[in-house]
């Protein structure tokens, strides 16, 4: 799960940093969620709003025109562009904006859902205990399906060759984290999409994963911003980038406790890109 201060979550902090001598603050509401992505009750829990400032940068649902030969009812995985594209008949797709984690950076290629869960259960792996026993060793037994679950509202397991390729596109228990790479995990979505997706897709549908080559194609370039983010890879997200770093440097200047926290979850995100470089999927 990603640690990186994320973009809602920074602005707070650097408001707060504005003020000279005793922060004042403010309480305020949040901005009203959009359509579809408001507070629901599903199986017993309560899932929370999602706040719209997560959902610039074409991180909302959106149906948009799809020019590729998969087949309706598929699902394609873009990790470097941090979308998914659920196909539809005449040359349309739902597009969702998702996050990334290492296992969803190493896979490459096809599969079919061999799976579903609602509120699934979640074990991490061993490896995954050995590299960070401070999160993940309390778990190590399994934990049920709940709002604290890493794999939230939803889970659709990837089979290959009728095996289970451990790659899930599942819901999340952290919205800010969508839009990003992490340290662990596959493919997450907001649980408002997660369960909408659930719902439409079939066992035996078809999921490909797209190579860097065929995302570069497709989506054109993309960067990460100051806050980890993807983004297009543009002179003004350039320029923004910069800002950004700059203040969030300042931030971290006058907080070492917020320093040593970004560090740390900066640290983890580039082991996870650098591991599955080092697999062939990043």
């Amino acid at each position: 799960m990603t640690r990186i201060l994320t973009k809602v979550a920074a602005m707070a902090v650097l408001s707060l940093l504005a003020a000279c001598g005793q922060p004042q603050v403010k309480t305020s509401e949040p901005p009203p969620p959009l359509p579809g992505y408001e507070a629901t009750e599903d199986g017993g829990f309560e899932i929370k709003a999602v706040d719209p400032r997560l959902m610039t940068d074409g991180y909302a649902k959106a149906e948009v025109a799809y020019t590729g030969d998969e087949e309706p009812g598929s699902i394609v995985v873009d990790t470097f562009a941090r979308k998914l594209y659920f196909i539809e008949e005449g040359g349309m797709a739902t597009r969702y904006g998702i996050a990334v984690g290492r296992e969803g950076l190493t896979f490459r290629g096809s599969g079919v859902v061999g799976r579903m869960e609602k509120w699934p259960s979640w074990q991490p792996t061993a490896n995954m205990v050995r590299t960070r026993p401070d999160l993940y060793k309390e778990y190590a037994g399994g934990m049920s399906g709940g709002l604290d679950n890493p794999l939230g509202a939803r889970a659709m397991y990837l089979y290959r060759g009728g095996k289970d390729s451990h790659f899930r596109i599942h819901g999340t228990v952290d919205n800010n984290s969508i839009g990003h790479a992490t340290s662990a995990g596959c493919i997450r979505l907001f649980n408002q999409d997660a369960i909408e997706l659930f719902d439409r897709v079939k066992i035996g549908a078809k999921v490909k994963v797209r190579t860097q080559e065929e995302s570069l194609a497709l989506e054109g370039p993309f960067m990460e911003d100051a806050f980890g983010r993807a983004v297009h890879d543009t002179p003004a997200n350039q320029d923004q980038k910069l800002k950004d770093a700059a203040a969030l440097a300042a931030a971290e200047a006058a907080n070492p406790a917020l320093a040593a926290y970004d560090a740390q979850a900066r640290a983890a995100d580039e082991a996870a890109k650098k591991q599955a470089k080092a697999a062939g999927g990043y």
